[in-house]
């Protein structure tokens, strides 16, 4: 595990913890590290929520799925970042989305209960841990109710100009998104030949100038 603490000591649920005390409570909530390969499904819809993830390498998605087989992409996972905390917490029965790895990625896998539930030897440092797993749950409900207020746009175009301002108050007016043109369209909930033309009308407007993943807003 000690190739993996440079990535974890960067990680919300070990926060202001030391490499020796992360160590010692990886081997006391029983980590194991897994390697999947690019389009590998990390988490299943239906699967018990009974594990949460650490990204230790590469990019995943969480894609959830509508009854007609619509992808709509929750959010981009990236390292150091949890996973899979929030449903493990709720004592969810079976996970509600899928987590997908966009890449080859290496993740670290934990049983939820192991942290909830401290052991017996009562680990100095398990309370600390789980005052950050908190932190990190109360942090995703913010972007959550973000998502909403992005999603909730009746136009294409609304929606597209929501998520960029909030991309460029949090980043300045120049920045990069971790979506392709298909992503993003997922990511909004929006057809993606209508994005592209919005994104198109844009740029003609000389609202955004963008490539790719890049996005600058002008000035009006």
């Amino acid at each position: 595990m000690e190739k993996y603490l440079g990535i974890l000591s960067k990680c919300r649920l070990f926060e202001n913890m030391e490499n020796e005390n992360i160590t010692a409570m990886l081997d006391c909530l029983g980590a194991e590290v897994h390697s999947c390969g690019k389009n590998q499904n990390i988490f299943i819809e239906g699967e018990p929520a009974s594990h949460m993830g650490i990204m230790l390498s590469g990019k995943a998605n969480i894609i959830r799925m509508d009854f007609y087989g619509n992808r709509s992409i929750v959010t981009v996972i990236e390292p150091p970042q949890l996973f899979g905390e929030s449903f493990g917490c709720a004592e969810t029965k079976s996970v509600p989305v899928n987590v997908v790895a966009e890449s080859d990625c290496e993740i670290m896998l934990i049983d939820i209960r192991k942290i909830l539930h401290p052991c017996c030897n009562a680990c100095e440092f398990h309370s600390r841990m789980i005052f950050n797993l908190m932190k990190s749950i109360a942090e995703k409900n913010l972007l959550l109710n973000q998502k909403i207020e992005i999603i909730s746009g009746r136009t294409t175009r609304e929606k597209l100009m929501t998520y960029l301002m909030i991309q460029a108050k949090e980043h300045g007016s120049s920045f990069t998104i971790p979506y392709d043109r298909q992503g993003l369209a997922d990511f909004l909930e929006a057809d993606r030949s209508g994005l592209s033309a919005e994104i198109s009308k844009l740029r003609k407007e000389n609202v955004i100038e963008c490539k790719r993943n890049f996005f600058r807003l002008l000035e009006k």
